[in-house]
């Protein structure tokens, strides 16, 4: 059975999702059984929140929540058609598995920074053999006549050090990010959700065409397992992720933006309409503008200091909120509330017309700069003793 052009695979693409959630909400239980035998614990350091030893790893759990869901999206009729269409999705499948590798064998014996930058750069690789890369993107020169801007294409070796850098930056943002129980697991679900409304978007203007199916596929396989692992990771964790499943969410995340890139039709728009033309690299920024930021200011911080950008320290955006006032719980919630703003808004921008998302997404982040700023509010207020 075929499906049916024009139609989205909504039920499927939630089926596939619920049942990367069920894998993984299943799986990590073993896994966290197997992390404390091999001895894959995390010890507290002084950088670290928690105070006892918890076992880390459960990114293994994730990946196999993912691999099974996209095992189930290629057995299914209104899905598997996407596979013969493109192999972005294998591709993607392929690189996370071996970068999952990689970080469960720094959980257990902590690799040094080069290794595993060397690892991220041959996951990268990976995407680009597999075609997984940008091809073009709109820039804001070179237009002609009244037009704003153009298109440029890039050639494969173009495409592949944009892919290469994107994937790098991303899988690291991801993994500075991971400092509290549930915060990098709640932004991943957050951002592939975000990517995966995305993805749909392009494919309803596509006219459901199958070869725009992987960059959803890839987004809602992720969110799914992202969300069976929270009730093992949220406050108080049962198991942490470590860099087996930080550094993976981020090169799925990139995986994700970089194949719907290549599915933007620029047909659509006209060179003026910039936002719209720039839409990928609008989401992908705006889906992991917390850890972004919190990446930026670490390198910042560190080199000023004469420290390597990968030393540690305890001066993370998760660390100043705690300092402030903010809970643990309290942190990480209103991390999410920022993440899930800048994300869905995002995309509500590149996907939807008119001036009401701009007032609702203004109003947003009023409140979320106001909730933020509570505790501070509250100490100032407070009568001195």
């Amino acid at each position: 059975m075929s499906p049916v052009q024009g139609l989205l695979p909504i039920r499927e693409y939630l089926l596939v999702a619920l049942t990367a959630t069920a894998v993984t909400f299943l799986l990590t239980g073993v896994v966290r059984r197997v992390a404390i035998r091999i001895g894959a614990i995390a010890n507290p350091r002084a950088r670290d929140v928690h105070v006892t030893p918890i076992p880390r790893m459960g990114g293994v759990g994730i990946y196999l929540g993912v691999a099974a869901a996209m095992g189930l999206a290629h057995q299914l009729p209104a899905l598997s058609h996407g596979f013969d269409a493109s192999l972005d999705a294998v591709g993607v499948l392929l690189a996370a598995g071996v970068l999952s590798l990689i970080g469960a064998l720094d959980d257990r014996f902590e690799l040094d920074a080069w290794t595993k930058l060397a690892g991220q750069v041959m996951c990268a690789g990976i995407l680009v053999i597999f075609g997984v890369q940008w091809v073009s993107f709109w820039v804001p020169w070179g237009g002609q006549g009244d037009s704003f801007g153009s298109v440029l294409v890039l050639d494969k070796n173009q495409g592949a050090l944009l892919t290469v850098l994107m994937v790098v930056v991303m899988v690291n943002a991801m993994n500075f990010v991971d400092g509290l129980d549930g915060l990098a697991g709640g932004l991943g679900f957050i951002a592939a959700s975000a990517t995966c409304a995305f993805s749909l978007g392009l494919l309803d203007s596509a006219g459901g065409d199958v070869g725009s199916y992987p960059p959803a596929l890839i987004a809602a396989t992720l969110a799914g397992a992202c969300l069976g692992f929270l009730p093992y990771n949220f406050q108080p964790a049962k198991i942490f992720m470590g860099d087996s499943g930080s550094m993976m969410i981020g090169l799925m995340l990139a995986g994700a933006t970089t194949s719907a890139s290549g599915r933007v039709s620029y047909t659509r728009f006209s060179a003026s309409d910039a936002l719209a033309l720039l839409s990928p690299l609008v989401v992908v920024v705006a889906v992991l503008f917390v850890p972004l930021l919190d990446l930026i200011m670490a390198v910042i911080r560190r080199t000023r200091r004469g420290e390597s950008p990968f030393a540690a320290d305890k001066m993370h955006l998760h660390h100043r909120l705690l300092e402030i006032g903010h809970s643990q719980r309290r942190a990480v919630l209103l991390i999410y509330l920022w993440a899930g703003i800048l994300a869905f808004g995002a995309v509500s921008v590149t996907l939807f017309d008119g001036p009401v998302k701009f007032w609702v997404i203004g109003l947003a982040l009023a409140v979320a700069v106001l909730v933020s700023i509570i505790p501070r509010l509250r100490a100032r207020h407070r009568p001195s003793v």
